[in-house]
């Protein structure tokens, strides 16, 4: 069987013959694709998998939307989803529906199996700030496995300068928390290298990010950054969490 470190295609840069990675493949995988562009881990991706089994997966931050824009341009015809918890703001929902619009694709928005009302009995209303590892839980990491139990790989947006969480991702990996292959095509990307790409291409971006919100997730758990805070500070704020737990490195 071909490696990830076999000849490559002359005008890709990837591996000429893609495989399906599992876990004991992923040094192999490694010893190329951390060197790839984006572009070229994202051709590896659409070559390597079904179309009905690999999809972006995205919260449409910055790097979201470099991703998406990036994927359109390899592979026109590409699945996305994002994880509607209930409480996204009226801009991220109103940039989806842009996002739609230009690429001439469907979002799959892909919710929780227990209602925001549902929830309010058994626990909290307003369980986000008293236990919001279970809110995260409950809202975005069930239904995550839910829907990554349909597939065999997934793209994110994250990079390894944003959490400490984070820092060790490889562009292509063997996720063993949801058991598939995780690409992260932006990996070593900056801060500065997603806003240049997005100014250049003129992409449309969530535009609480010139609001002071480098960072937007839900409603209820992002504020706007102060002066000399983290990148992430605003995300649940007052807790030691800087993560929903759809990016743990676990198994």
């Amino acid at each position: 069987m071909p490696t990830a470190a076999a000849q490559l295609d002359a005008a890709t840069g990837t591996p000429a013959n893609p495989v399906m990675i599992q876990e004991d493949q992923q040094s192999q995988v490694l010893l190329s694709a951390d060197s790839w562009t984006a572009e070229q881990v994202l051709h590896w991706a659409f070559t390597t998998y079904e179309k009905t089994k690999v999809a972006v997966a995205s919260a449409f931050g910055a790097e979201g939307i470099v991703t998406i824009d990036v994927a359109a341009q390899v592979c026109p015809d590409f699945a996305v989803f994002t994880i509607d918890t209930g409480y996204l703001f009226p801009e991220t929902l109103a940039l989806i529906e842009k996002v739609e619009q230009r690429y001439g694709i469907h979002v799959q928005r892909i919710t929780s199996t227990i209602p925001l009302k549902a929830q309010l009995e058994p626990y909290a209303p307003d369980l986000w700030s008293r236990d919001p590892d279970l809110c995260c839980r409950l809202r975005k990491i069930e239904p995550l496995k839910q829907k990554l139990a349909e597939l065999r790989a997934w793209i994110t947006a994250i990079r390894r300068d944003q959490t400490p969480a984070r820092q060790h991702a490889s562009k292509i990996e063997w996720d063993s928390a949801f058991q598939l292959t995780k690409i992260n095509p932006l990996a070593d990307w900056t801060t500065e290298m997603v806003w240049n790409y997005i100014r250049k291409h003129r992409l449309d971006y969530n535009p609480m990010h010139d609001r002071g919100y480098p960072s937007i997730g839900c409603t209820h758990c992002t504020r706007p950054v102060r002066i000399g805070e983290e990148l992430r500070a605003g995300r649940w704020s007052g807790f030691a969490k800087t993560e929903c737990g759809m990016h743990d490195r676990h198994g």
